[in-house]
């Protein structure tokens, strides 16, 4: 059901999935095609704002700032997951990988890979903080409109 906390976790959590994004890509190698990384990136934020954070309001402060912070770890792994499997795609059209299972575990190894590209301070302060901040914002949502 459609309500103003599931409204305000998706619109914010796709916002802070769009500024991580934008930090993220100069830490990759120069010269990589990104294609639809921030869009798609955007679009499971609001995804994972919607269906996961906005379900889970009215509980209070400690809750709201829990809730962010579970929400935005969600957004990370979704995402290195997701991104892993576009590149694992990517690989596979090249003939890479001698099985089907060879390339399913090469998912894991890739999203590990873009893990360690991201885990840099500036990155991690600006999830943490972020997902505090939707995760209040969510709250404060729930309690002015219900």
């Amino acid at each position: 059901m459609p309500t103003s906390a599931r409204l305000a976790a998706a619109l914010f959590l796709s916002v802070l999935a769009f500024g991580v994004s934008i930090q993220v890509m100069p830490l990759f190698p120069e010269g990589m095609d990104f294609g639809y990384f921030v869009h798609f990136n955007v679009m499971l934020g609001s995804l994972v704002g919607w269906v996961y954070m906005g379900s889970r309001v009215g509980r209070g402060f400690v809750s709201s700032i829990n809730n962010g912070l579970t929400g935005m770890g969600l957004l990370v792994i979704a995402a290195l997951l997701a991104q892993g499997a576009w590149e694992m795609f990517r690989l596979a059209n090249r003939l890479r990988y001698d099985g089907p299972f060879e390339a399913l575990s090469a998912i894991f190894t890739i999203a590990l890979d873009y893990f360690f590209v991201i885990a840099v301070p500036h990155v991690w302060a600006t999830l943490i903080i972020g997902g505090c901040l939707v995760g209040m914002i969510t709250e404060r949502a729930w309690r002015r409109w219900h």
